[in-house]
């Protein structure tokens, strides 16, 4: 039995093509991009090129772009300089963020560095903007929000720009989670009033342990990571150069496909709702699924019985992985807190199926089958 794998917004397989862009610097090019002899000057040049190739892809400058350990480093770097750097003493942020912002948050909450306000929700998992406006307004202090651009639970999308706007129009800094959707959808950061976004190589089929913080050439922070001179002196440490490689290669190759495999993978999901509609009764649809929505990321609620509530167990014996609302926080006990703040129903089982550009239609009949028996 094939391995069926209903969990890409936990992580992708690696695109065979990112493989050989990275095997050079895996093998013969090994050099220290910091040496000065002909190795290190090579090592070095491929850095800047794919420096050149995500800040083209994202309309952001060249200097605009650091390369990270992936989505958390960048997220708790932002939080924390606008923090410590640029004099923020007010967060703003919701309760459906990736845990590397809200740990971030309350960890600067706990030192006395900075208050937190927590934005309200719409009965759709939808970010409040009009609360988020009242907040703003309502701040005397210098401010930082913190909002994810899709919400790698539910799927729900924020209005980036009219969120971006509010904080323009009130003074306050923005930083976006941007995991879900670099590499998903196209960007064009010139045009777009954010002040930080992140990127993670693994979400498009890149390399695990790379990642990419975009600051706003306007802003001017220290480095999170001290040491060396590396990334512009924003982040020292000898840069892991075939991840880097390997990120810059996903982006492209994944930006060539947006259209036509965003259709595809839409398609796929909109054939799951549509299939377990139809067979399997009394399930819901988590967040915005139809309207503002990740096309890659479904989430359902199962009534919970004694059979369902070992639903994710049985569909790994099955060979089928999901998550239960995300890969971060299954198999803890606590469940999940995007589902609790949404969607608080103790007789529910949620389950997140994400989906790529490898699932097929098939897939998803075999799971409504084994899912027939299992409830």
């Amino acid at each position: 039995m094939e391995r069926i794998y209903f969990d890409n917004a936990a992580t992708t397989p690696l695109d065979p093509k990112v493989l050989e862009s990275m095997m050079p610097y895996l093998t013969e090019k090994f050099g220290n991009p910091s040496s000065i002899y002909s190795y290190g000057r090579e090592s070095r040049l491929a850095i800047e090129n794919a420096r050149k190739s995500v800040a083209k892809i994202l309309n952001a400058h060249p200097a605009e772009i650091f390369f990270t350990s992936g989505g958390t480093e960048s997220s708790n770097t932002a939080i924390s300089a606008a923090v410590r750097d640029l004099g923020c003493t007010h967060i703003i942020t919701s309760p459906l963020e990736h845990h590397a912002t809200l740990h971030t948050v309350e960890h600067l909450h706990k030192t006395g560095e900075a208050s937190v306000s927590y934005v309200e929700l719409l009965p759709d998992g939808h970010i409040d903007l009009e609360d988020l406006k009242h907040k703003l307004a309502g701040s005397a202090e210098k401010t930082i929000v913190s909002l994810m651009h899709a919400n790698n639970e539910i799927g729900n999308m924020l209005d980036i720009h009219a969120v971006g706007e509010l904080c323009k129009l009130y003074g306050a800094y923005f930083h976006s989670d941007t995991v879900q959707t670099v590499g998903h959808f196209p960007f064009d950061l010139r045009n777009t009033p954010v002040h930080f976004v992140t990127g993670a190589g693994h979400k498009f089929h890149g390399p695990k342990g790379v990642g990419l913080l975009y600051i706003n050439e306007n802003v001017k922070i220290n480095p999170f990571i001290h040491g060396g001179s590396q990334e512009r002196n924003m982040r020292a440490g000898t840069e892991n150069l075939y991840g880097i490689v390997g990120f810059a290669r996903a982006l492209e190759l994944a930006t060539a496909g947006f259209e036509e495999e965003g259709a595809y993978i839409k398609g796929i999901k909109v054939y799951m709702m549509e299939q377990l509609k139809k067979n399997v009764k009394g399930i819901a649809f988590n967040g915005d699924a139809l309207g503002r929505s990740l096309y890659t990321v479904l989430s359902v609620s199962f009534p919970k019985t004694e059979k369902s509530e070992m639903l994710l167990f049985n569909l790994d014996i099955n060979h089928i992985c999901a998550s239960g609302g995300s890969a971060c926080t299954s198999g803890a006990e606590q469940g999940s807190h995007v589902i609790r703040a949404i969607n608080n129903n103790p007789n529910q089982v949620t389950v997140r199926f994400s989906f790529s550009k490898h699932n097929t239609k098939d897939e998803v009949d075999y799971l409504v089958e084994k899912l027939k028996e299992m409830i």
